[in-house]
């Protein structure tokens, strides 16, 4: 099956074409071809490349089998863009759509079982945190949260943590915080989770496409405030 995946939650992004092994090893897929996206333009270069990327490999809009998006947490502008195109060519297509939280891409990249606690930089000194009981290829999470980086370090002593970001990592290390550094997530990591998603039925609909914010924007923080 032919799957476009996206990830637009940071500051760059990527739009990948993936093929799912429907045959044989159904826990695999195939990188077909995996485009960066520069940050801050992820509005003018996500369509554009979606359409070069089918063109290239001569592939039509209507033989995408699923959607496969990061659905946060991250940037809001980042992921309402990608998350707005997809719910756009999903309705378009009748096709399924599969949000994944890089947060669980991230605990899978670290090939451990049990508990597994993922970490990715959220800025402003606070990282988001998500912890995950990991057996096989089956993930639960635990809880998903925003902690200042200080408090994340003293309440997870103990525990190696998980993430694809240096400085955050750096940051920990020199709490001794035990750390295990791993790459940023891109297609094939991000395609695998959406792809076991898939096979399991766990869907959503365009309309019931929503981001995984975990941190409130700053429009709403203000209003609250106000209030």
């Amino acid at each position: 099956m032919l799957l476009l995946v996206i990830d637009t939650s940071g500051k760059h992004g990527s739009v990948g074409l993936v093929r799912g092994n429907e045959g044989g090893n159904q826990d695999e897929i195939q990188v077909i071809e995996e485009v960066p996206l520069s940050g801050g333009t992820f509005s003018a270069q996500l369509v554009p490349q979606i359409a070069a990327l089918l063109d290239k490999h001569n592939y039509r809009k209507s033989e995408i089998g699923a959607f496969i998006v990061v659905s946060g947490p991250g940037s809001f502008t980042g992921l309402r863009v990608g998350l707005a195109a997809i719910k756009a060519l999903a309705e378009i297509l009748h096709k399924p759509i599969v949000p994944v939280s890089l947060l669980e891409v991230v605990a899978f990249c670290s090939r451990q079982t049990g508990s597994v606690l993922a970490a990715l930089d959220a800025g402003r000194g606070a990282a988001y945190i998500g912890e995950y009981e990991i057996a096989g290829t089956s993930a639960r999470l635990v809880r998903e949260q925003l902690l200042p980086k200080t408090d994340f370090a003293s309440d997870a002593r103990t525990q190696t943590i998980v993430t694809p970001d240096p400085v955050l990592a750096q940051t920990l290390k020199e709490n001794q915080q035990p750390v295990l550094e791993v790459a940023q997530p891109g297609a094939e990591k991000i395609g695998l989770v959406g792809w076991r998603r898939l096979r399991d039925a766990i869907t959503v609909s365009a309309e019931q496409l929503d981001a995984n914010y975990i941190r409130r924007s700053d429009s709403e923080i203000f209003s609250k405030s106000g209030s």
